[in-house]
């Protein structure tokens, strides 16, 4: 157990620096939007595939006071509390998924025939 924690480190950190140097970079393949039926703050799940090889499910797309923003996929722990099960590890990444969602959500909005009043 403990050389295969040792490897996964060793991956992560030639990963990263990959990443740094610009050689790497994560694509979002596919973005699929579920609409949510039900009036709140929640308005669709959304799942990304990442380099057609990684899928992640459940983020979902919130309106906030600020205006529309994703939540990852969360998980509630012993304490209470909501944490992650699966994020960015920096900021410009979540940016980065979170316009490319952002952008497909709004194609979707946009291709629905408006309800009648």
């Amino acid at each position: 157990m403990r050389k295969t924690s040792v490897t996964c480190c060793k991956l992560q950190e030639k990963a990263a620096a990959l990443a740094r140097k610009g050689e790497s970079k994560m694509n979002i393949t596919d973005v699929r939007v579920r609409k949510v039926a039900k009036e709140g703050k929640m308005k669709a799940v959304v799942s990304i595939t990442i380099d057609d090889e990684f899928v992640v499910h459940d983020i979902k797309v919130i309106e906030g006071e600020k205006g529309l923003f994703i939540a990852m996929p969360s998980r509630k722990a012993t304490d209470g509390e909501y944490r992650d099960i699966a994020h960015p590890i920096n900021s410009a990444t979540r940016d980065r998924i979170q316009g490319i969602i952002l952008e497909k959500y709004q194609e979707v909005m946009a291709e629905e025939p408006e309800e009648a009043e």
